[in-house]
């Protein structure tokens, strides 16, 4: 009977033993799953970037207009990533300055003209498709931290000139008789007479009048992507730009036509990295 009670006595405390260590071992693994996965998390918020493919847009304000475009990019190593762009701008002369003016219409009443651009001869847009290269500075280096890219880029450009159209008012100054037109030389004292414009000719005037004009750009930069999380882009690119047109153009009409254009940029950027 002595040696019953003995047996039970060490089947009890093997069984607790188990059981303690069935828990412990239990805890244990709970706790390594939840450090991969803090591990995992902090790989993906703080680590070295080496997402192979990204996809992006944005938009960017000029010295001389404005640009929207769309980018895919391709990592090459840790550092550097090949990237193709499409972009598409409008070059804003630095006298144009879109303006109004009240139209007297009797009885000591007016009214407001649209919006018109006095002066100006062409709208000059331009699509451009564009290889470059992202190069890594500095990692961001925690959640905290900026990854600071030099960024180098050139391609084709096509620009477009397009008529720019305004409505005018006859001689007389009537309001109800107006004319959509051109600048030519044969009416220049009536487009640039600022008592018979009524407003801009429109935005739709003028397409089927375009001409194409090719040429070269490039690019050279610094990007700063500030993005808590190395699979989304977040960035702001400052830089500089240059294009050259083969034909010189005119945009407005008593400055001087340019085939190279210069400037500066500042533009803001948004998109999603992932592995193929």
């Amino acid at each position: 009977m002595k040696k019953l009670h003995i047996l039970l006595l060490i089947m009890l405390a093997s069984t607790t033993l188990y059981a303690q260590n069935s828990r412990q071992s239990k805890k244990e693994e709970r706790e390594q799953k939840r450090l991969r996965k803090i591990s995992l998390f902090r790989e993906i918020e703080e680590g070295d970037n080496l997402y192979n493919r990204e996809f992006s847009g944005g938009a960017r304000l000029n010295t001389d207009g404005w640009t929207g475009f769309l980018e895919k990019g391709y990592r090459k190593n840790a550092t550097i990533v090949n990237y193709f762009q499409l972009e598409f701008s409008e070059k804003r002369h630095p006298k144009q300055d879109r303006a109004s003016r009240i139209i007297p219409i009797g009885g000591g009443f007016g009214i407001s003209s649209s919006p018109f651009v006095y002066g100006k001869q062409n709208n000059f847009y331009q699509a451009k498709l564009g290889l470059g290269q992202k190069r890594l500075i500095g990692g961001k280096g925690n959640k905290n931290g900026v990854e600071v890219n030099a960024v180098y880029y050139g391609g084709v450009s096509f620009g477009m000139v397009k008529p720019y159209y305004l409505d005018l008012m006859n001689d007389s100054g009537d309001p109800n008789q107006r004319r959509v037109v051109k600048y030519t030389d044969d009416i220049r004292d009536d487009f640039l007479n600022r008592d018979l414009i009524y407003g801009a000719g429109g935005f739709t005037k003028g397409w089927n009048e375009m001409e194409l004009t090719p040429g070269l750009h490039a690019k050279v930069g610094f990007r700063f992507d500030w993005a808590r999380f190395n699979d989304v882009i977040s960035a702001i690119e400052v830089g500089v730009n240059a294009e050259y047109y083969t034909k010189a153009v005119q945009i407005m009409i008593d400055e001087k036509a340019k085939s190279f254009f210069f400037n500066a940029y500042v533009g803001l950027q948004l998109g999603k990295r992932w592995n193929k």
